[in-house]
């Protein structure tokens, strides 16, 4: 008859951390060309204005659904040729990761991940809508993160003074 007491070593990895992609998803894709037809009779450079938005929401134990939305709106001479919005969601699963690591992990490891994602739904879409590939370009998820730290300083110190 097997021991049925557990091995150090099974113990060490049963409190192993542990990051799993569990679904990838679509949560939400838009298009719009407000001037068609006769934009695509314009010539010249758009602008591009970007919109980052991360999103992460507790689905259960150890089990997060995060949200990378990126809205993409192309403009000539204030006319809007094209605005472009993807959801790129995915669930991901995080066990035995520190409390004061889980929100890293959520905001700038998950976001790096969707981005690709993203990119390629953004790239597809604008294709299908006539125009060349709209390529989003790296987005650094550290230093937002960074951004979102110490805004949630200043509320919170600002908060305090009152």
């Amino acid at each position: 008859m097997e021991n049925q007491e557990a091995k150090p070593e099974q113990n060490q990895q049963a409190n192993q951390p542990l990051f799993v992609i569990e679904k990838l998803y679509v949560k939400d894709l838009s298009i719009e060309l407000p001037n068609a037809p006769r934009i695509f009779l314009e010539q010249g450079a758009p602008q591009i204005e970007l919109q980052i938005q991360t999103h992460d929401t507790a689905l259960g134990e150890n089990a997060y659904d995060v949200v990378l939305t990126v809205t993409a709106t192309a403009k000539l001479d204030d006319k809007t040729i094209f605005l472009v919005e993807v959801g790129q969601a995915g669930i991901f699963r995080i066990v035995n990761v520190p409390e004061q690591e889980l929100e890293p992990l959520l905001k700038i490891t998950c976001p790096n991940i969707l981005q690709s994602y993203a990119r390629e739904v953004l790239s597809s879409a604008t294709t299908r809508a006539g125009f060349p590939p709209f390529l989003l370009q790296p987005i650094n998820f550290e230093a937002l993160y960074v951004q979102y730290l110490q805004e949630k300083d200043s509320v919170a110190r600002s908060t305090t003074l009152q």
